[in-house]
């Protein structure tokens, strides 16, 4: 046992840590910070480790962890060096929430918001990174419920895609495309254009994916020179994008695919994905596949 000169009375130890006696004794009574013995008139009397303890209750607690939690959790420490590094990791969460709870206020403080607005930017924004993932991974799981083919495989596994937590210190943009996101995935709507973009044919993703480059290309290209996809000059570019001879079945197909291609949100959803993975989000491309459907109906 220490010596005398370094065992503290309860009252020096309020005085120490800037804790309430009474809530010394509560935590005392309650087994997370023990006596390291009595005086002799009967006094409980704390050594430098019970400092320890208490500062890292009084974090544990400051973060919402119950006693119960903060038993078990001392139970596994033994040492002042294994407290003092479960202290560090507390603080260190709280660093975090905190980083993120000023990422919010920055948000608040550069737009108006509704009372609703705000209790969800502040609750999202709060949410586990696993508690986030669960609610991209329940929209996803509906999406592709039934679709089993590798491209759609693929395509989930890309929709999955989120930071496994928001940044250590987020900013105004992460946060907000974290809200956006949230709202996004549980619009009713949002939800039944992917499931059809998902469900309509088997060979969508690898069309799609070889004809990016030429609509961005051409019919980027056509929308920068002012080329109105009803006019005469668009059927060449046109022509440059989707075989001229393409069969009526196949041309109706294109049609069908193309709305549903050419919807902003799901782009947006591929935008807000990027943005909380840090990357730069891709340039927009509904407009270009817009203009090649325009063209599509117009001329063939």
């Amino acid at each position: 046992m220490s010596n005398a000169r370094d065992l503290y009375t309860i009252g020096q130890l309020a005085q120490r840590t800037g804790l309430q006696a009474r809530t010394i004794r509560f935590w005392s009574d309650s087994g997370v910070v023990p006596p390291a013995g009595r005086s002799s008139g009967g006094y409980r009397l704390y050594d430098a480790e019970a400092v320890a303890r208490l500062d890292l209750v009084r974090t544990l607690r400051d973060l919402g962890l119950g006693l119960d939690d903060v038993q078990r959790i001392l139970r596994e420490q033994s040492t002042l060096r294994e407290l003092a590094a479960t202290h560090v990791e507390a603080l260190d969460a709280e660093i975090r929430t905190l980083k993120v709870r000023r990422a919010v206020l920055r948000v608040l403080a550069r737009r108006d918001s509704t009372t609703e607005e705000i209790t969800l930017m502040h609750a999202l924004a709060r949410l586990s990174a696993r508690e986030r993932q669960q609610i991209i991974d329940a929209f996803v799981d509906r999406a592709f419920a039934g679709v089993l083919d590798e491209d759609a495989a693929l395509v989930a596994g890309w929709m999955r895609d989120l930071p496994s937590d928001l940044p250590e210190d987020p900013t105004s943009e992460q946060v907000d495309a974290w809200v956006e996101l949230a709202e996004l995935v549980a619009d009713e709507g949002f939800q039944r254009t992917v499931r059809d973009m998902i469900v309509s044919g088997d060979d969508r993703l690898e069309f799609g994916l070889d004809l990016r480059p030429l609509v961005l290309e051409h019919a980027g290209g056509a929308m920068e020179r002012g080329i109105a996809p009803e006019s005469a000059a668009a059927t060449a570019v046109l022509d440059r994008i989707v075989p001229a001879g393409l069969p009526a079945e196949e041309t109706a197909s294109l049609i069908s695919w193309l709305g549903m291609v050419a919807e902003p949100r799901v782009e947006r959803y591929w935008q807000l994905l990027s943005v909380l993975n840090g990357r730069p989000p891709a340039p927009p491309a509904v407009p270009a596949f817009r203009w090649l459907l325009a063209a599509v109906v117009a001329h063939r």
